[in-house]
């Protein structure tokens, strides 16, 4: 059976650690950090995570300048209040919350965020930072998956590693950051020809392509390292109850693996630190 990659129990390790850096830091800044999360409307999904992210900060000491807007709310004004935070000297991290309804253009807000403010790593100057292998704020996912495998020991130099999902949110950055540690890195997809002879061949296997328990047993290679980045809702139709279920059939996943992450309880919790961490990174800069 795979060894579980427990990052809720590391999200609080790193929680803990960055508590105790703002209680000595904050005496010299005369101030908490501050995050500013923005959300539209009435996703049930977006609200639960919104109260996870506050809940979190308020654990570590971190100022939550939250802000919650109507579903027709304008580009414009969102725009607006973005810029206002830019300049916000209490506010040291800004995200809005995806998804987006329609009529709003996430990515034009996106660069509306001054990139030292980035909370998420999304920017582009902080994805061009990643692609030079700079210094930078780092996107949350891929960032709480290294820091993980990093917490286990995870050997990565000179492993293949094949990353399913090539999105701008995990699939990208975490290819990047894979390379960065000397893995030799396999971007696949929906229209990756022979899918399965491609998974099979990894030796670290991350799933992040939003599809329940699309990874199966068979195309793990046995003693592989599985890495489940998705987070899907599935409702049993005959109790009509929901659960949460990644993008790997962990059940049977599990007895091929070496190393595995559940869902929940294992890149999610990380994502959330990875965010905190962040915020912290941009609150300490201002030390210098």
């Amino acid at each position: 059976m795979a060894q579980i990659l427990d990052g809720k129990g590391f999200a609080k390790k790193i929680q803990a650690n960055l508590k105790e850096k703002i209680a000595q830091i904050q005496p010299q800044m005369g101030r908490p950090p501050g995050l500013a999360v923005l959300m539209v409307g009435d996703n049930p999904a977006s609200a639960a995570y919104v109260r996870n992210k506050e809940r979190s900060c308020e654990r570590v000491g971190i100022a939550s300048f939250g802000k919650h807007f109507p579903a027709d709310v304008s580009q414009a004004e969102l725009e607006a209040v973005i810029q206002a935070l830019n300049v916000d000297e209490r506010v040291d991290g800004i995200l809005v919350q995806l998804p987006l309804p329609d009529h709003l253009d996430s990515v034009g807000l996106l660069l509306t965020i001054a990139p030292e403010k980035d909370a998420d790593g999304l920017h582009p100057l902080n994805l061009g930072h990643l692609v030079r292998s700079e210094p930078g704020l780092r996107s949350c996912t891929p960032y709480g998956v290294m820091a993980l495998l990093q917490e286990y020991d995870v050997p990565l130099a000179g492993k293949k590693a094949v990353v399913v999902g090539r999105s701008i949110l995990v699939g990208k950055p975490l290819a990047l950051m894979l390379l960065d540690a000397n893995a030799t890195v396999t971007i696949a997809h929906s229209r990756t020809a022979d899918l399965a002879a491609v998974t099979r061949d990894a030796d670290i296997l991350v799933a992040a392509v939003g599809r329940p328990e699309f990874i199966t047993a068979d195309m793990i290679k046995p003693g592989a390292i599985a890495i489940d980045v998705g987070i899907n809702r599935v409702e049993n139709p005959d109790t009509g109850k929901a659960r949460l279920v990644g993008d790997i059939a962990f059940d049977a996943a599990e007895k091929v693996a070496s190393y595995i992450t559940p869902v929940p309880g294992g890149i999610g919790p990380m994502t959330v630190a990875m965010l905190l961490q962040n915020t912290f990174h941009s609150y300490e800069a201002k030390l210098s």
